[in-house]
């Protein structure tokens, strides 16, 4: 039997994050002994790697007690885990979008505000701001 301190530590977990996927449902529920602490067998080792790594990939807890769930009734989890990396990726393109078009504006905001300097210019506030053209975000075209 392992108390939640050993099991943080042979998974590279913290007792909060172990204490946090029993709260959420991720894992059982652990044995409890007379005075109170959690004591976890072995087989909750594998299960919090597996947790730990899906969370590296980047999703989220309730995406992966969904995986488990589907695991813990006998379904194969991979259609679904395809599934969630392909709206993960598509994500990630969006934002990597969206920042390239916010480098571009920074650049020319920045390219402008020299130019306004060397001309002198004046503004209510400041003018590298002021004169910015911004792009329309991607979910307002």
């Amino acid at each position: 039997m392992l108390t939640v301190g050993r099991i943080a530590a042979r998974t590279g977990l913290s007792p909060k994050a172990v204490r946090l996927y029993e709260a959420n449902g991720l894992i059982d529920p652990p044995e409890r002994t007379a005075s109170g602490y959690r004591t976890y067998t072995d087989d909750a080792v594998p299960v919090l790697g597996f947790i730990r790594q899906a969370q590296a990939l980047g999703l989220s807890l309730k995406e992966i007690k969904d995986i488990l769930d589907l695991q813990r009734r006998g379904e194969q989890p991979c259609a679904l885990v395809t599934d969630l990396l392909d709206q993960h990726l598509a994500d990630i393109e969006h934002r990597i979008a969206d920042l390239k078009a916010l480098r571009t504006t920074l650049k020319r905001a920045r390219a402008q505000a020299d130019q306004a300097v060397g001309r002198g210019d004046e503004a209510l506030v400041c003018h590298i701001i002021e004169g910015v053209t911004t792009p329309t975000p991607p979910e307002e075209r």
